[in-house]
């Protein structure tokens, strides 16, 4: 299976950003903009109860090699998002803007980041219901793969892949 890449993140990014790896300085502003995110999506769901969770979570995926990344907003002083992504596998763990930012580039500034780490291959799962989501993806070239559920909430989700174009 091959895809476009999609939109070129290069014409898609915000001016002036800052991406970066993550430093432990960043945890508590990624963990405050991750509870926004998924608090706009999920409303009845408790995500501030889920932040030991994401902080187990990013330390676990990283001493297994995963990268995560952060992107700041124009002044380069407000973190706008963030990105966790296993280079050898191209396992998409997390991507999340905050919802003050979202639709202006910096999911697309992200994505491209994800991609130039990945081994010319991304997989994720994405909730069924989040149609946002994976309408999302599915504009940058993913493709449904596979069904099942997310061990936390029980939701259905969907397994999506993105394969660089051959």
């Amino acid at each position: 299976m091959s895809a476009s890449p999609g939109p070129d993140a290069a014409a898609c990014a915000p001016p002036a950003t800052r991406l970066r790896r993550r430093e432990d300085a960043d945890l508590a502003e990624m963990l405050d903009l991750w509870v926004a995110s998924w608090r706009a999506a999920y409303p009845e769901i408790d995500f501030d109860a889920r932040r030991d969770w994401l902080t187990q979570q990013i330390a676990a995926l990283e001493a297994k090699g995963a990268a995560t990344l952060c992107i700041f907003d124009g002044s380069g002083e407000r973190l706008a998002g963030f990105v966790v992504i296993d280079p050898e596998t191209g396992w998409l763990d997390q991507i999340c803007v905050g919802p003050a930012y979202q639709g202006d580039g910096y999911a697309d500034a992200l994505m491209a980041a994800a991609r130039a780490l990945s081994q010319g291959v991304i997989r994720l799962d994405v909730n069924a219901d989040n149609m946002r989501a994976i309408r999302f993806y599915e504009r940058r070239g993913f493709a449904e793969i596979g069904r099942g559920a997310n061990t936390l909430s029980g939701r259905k989700t969907i397994m999506m892949e993105w394969r660089a174009a051959e």
